[in-house]
């Protein structure tokens, strides 16, 4: 008989509100949730902690840090997509679409292909049930490279592409309208800087005005073949949010200005920001604060972005500031889950995927006590 688990005596958070009660799961599955401070015999005593669902990620980049945490140093891949997704389930997040690039530059500062081949590594494991938590695939389509349409013909159905997002870090416009932060950038990351920063900037502007229209048509058609949805990223304008809508995009990643957030939400488009920039109180490229946004009501879905642990501080942050924890965490659970089709989880109900988190506010901080993913423990 599958073992029960009852979380009793909990502050649950429901999509509107929260409330004390109970959860009680079966296998992999949420079977009740009651109401009441009863401890069951049997059950975990939660002491008035909070119980979520488990967070779901739409776009981090944190397992390509760790198969190159350092420039040049390749690591091992499976111990890479191990670590990374032990890492995740340790800060609450048990759904994530790991961002992977695809469209590669072979000259100059060196873009390399990797999408393809990791993925492969990434499949291997969970067929081998190695995995904690829950993975899908977020193609990040570079519209400014040289080979975007042959990577992205090597996916097909059985991929688990669930989301595919247009990228255009063409200089001058969309996250680096201004170059010089641009120039930061590229100088600590990869030493560039003086005239071979000036020449990396005009081949990349070549590149996007030679292959970016036809990039922008085939990556379109692409998440259409996988299923997957497609978002837009770092619009800035009106007319880019306008571009965005005719091409059927629902999600936008990380709108840079308060006119594009606003203009998104218009067209019916979620807008997702970054998690660090709730923390920092700003974006580090000079760009439009999260909490500008969510002060507007523009704000739905927040991404850990960079640093997972930010996704539930994040959103138990935005929780105060709201005066709603509910509303806080449904910027990291129920709203992505819905926004990329996931009906199975992001809410705690019966019949929901049992993907459970427990933790209690410490110092303005959301201290974790456990976690469940398809009613297994994996931290």
């Amino acid at each position: 008989m599958t073992e029960e688990l009852i979380l009793a005596n909990a502050t649950l958070i429901l999509p509107d509100e929260t409330i004390n009660g109970s959860v009680r799961v079966q296998g992999d599955s949420i079977t009740e949730i009651d109401t009441g401070a009863a401890v069951p015999s049997g059950a975990i005593d939660c002491e008035g902690d909070y119980v979520s669902p488990g967070l779901v990620e739409l776009h981090t980049d944190n397992l390509e840090r760790h198969i190159q945490p350092r420039p040049k140093v390749d690591w091992p891949h499976a111990a890479a997509i191990l670590a990374h997704d032990a890492e995740l389930a340790s800060t609450g997040i048990t759904t994530v679409f790991d961002a992977m690039r695809v469209g590669s530059i072979p000259t100059g500062p060196r873009y390399n292909k990797y999408a393809r081949g990791l993925s492969r590594e990434l499949w291997q494991l969970r067929e081998q049930d190695a995995l904690k938590i829950s993975h899908f695939l977020h193609l990040r389509a570079e519209l400014c490279s040289e080979t975007l349409v042959e990577e992205l013909d090597e996916f097909g159905l059985e991929d688990r592409v669930g989301l595919v997002s247009l990228m255009d870090h063409t200089p001058g416009q969309r996250q680096f309208r201004d170059i010089s932060k641009l120039e930061s950038y590229l100088k600590g990351k990869l030493g560039l800087e003086g005239k071979e920063f000036q020449q990396h900037v005009a081949d990349l502007k070549a590149m996007r005005d030679r292959n970016g229209e036809k990039h922008e048509v085939e990556t379109v058609k692409a998440a259409k073949r996988f299923g997957a949805m497609l978002a837009s990223h770092d619009d800035t304008t009106q007319e880019q949010v306008h571009v965005s809508a005719g091409h059927g995009i629902r999600l936008a990643e990380f709108p840079t200005t308060v006119e594009a957030a606003r203009a998104c939400h218009d067209h019916g488009i979620k807008v997702m920001m970054g998690a660090p920039n709730v923390i920092r109180g700003g974006s580090h490229s000079g760009n439009v604060a999260a909490k500008e946004l969510a002060e507007l009501g523009h704000l739905d879905i927040l991404s850990s972005d960079y640093v997972p642990a930010a996704l539930l501080l994040s959103a138990a942050r935005l929780g105060e500031m709201w005066g709603n924890m509910a509303r806080g965490l449904r910027t990291v659970t129920m709203s992505p889950a819905q926004v990329v089709g996931l009906e199975d989880r992001g809410e705690l109900r019966a019949g929901a995927r049992a993907d459970v988190i427990r933790f209690r506010m410490r110092e303005g901080a959301p201290a974790l006590n456990g976690v469940w993913s398809r009613g297994r423990r994996v931290a």
